[in-house]
């Protein structure tokens, strides 16, 4: 592989995301399925299948990265256990029970400002 060039747009734009405390956190958790996954553990450690099961639209291979990546960074842990057959669960980890509180107010966010959104499209359709 390249060496990537040092005044390339995607070295800069990793730069700034390096130094920029909110655009790091939310590449931690963006995405259309990690935010998703971290919800369902909220309440209780769960097997792969149960998390699976709580997310329509999920794919076995895509949670299996999604997992893998927040493992990766500390916010999911995972458990093996000695079994026959094998028994795996997944929880949150004591940084990531910091973020339940935040992605609760962004719940609260998301929902005014949907309901904001739909208000102004009525409101121009009736015009």
């Amino acid at each position: 592989m390249g060496k990537i060039k040092e005044n390339s747009t995607n070295n800069i734009n990793k730069k700034y995301i390096q130094e920029c405390d909110l655009s790091y956190a939310v590449c931690k958790i963006g995405g259309r399925w990690k935010l998703l996954i971290l919800n369902r553990l909220k309440e209780r450690k769960l097997r792969f299948s149960e998390v699976r099961d709580r997310i329509s639209g999920i794919t076995e291979r895509m949670l299996t990265l999604q997992l893998r990546e927040l493992e990766k960074e500390g916010l999911v842990k995972r458990t093996v256990h000695a079994e026959v057959p094998p028994r795996v669960d997944y929880e949150l980890t004591d940084i990531a029970r910091e973020l339940v509180p935040i992605w609760e107010d962004l719940e609260k966010w998301g929902t005014k400002h949907r309901s904001l959104v739909q208000k102004n499209i009525k409101a121009q359709a009736e015009n």
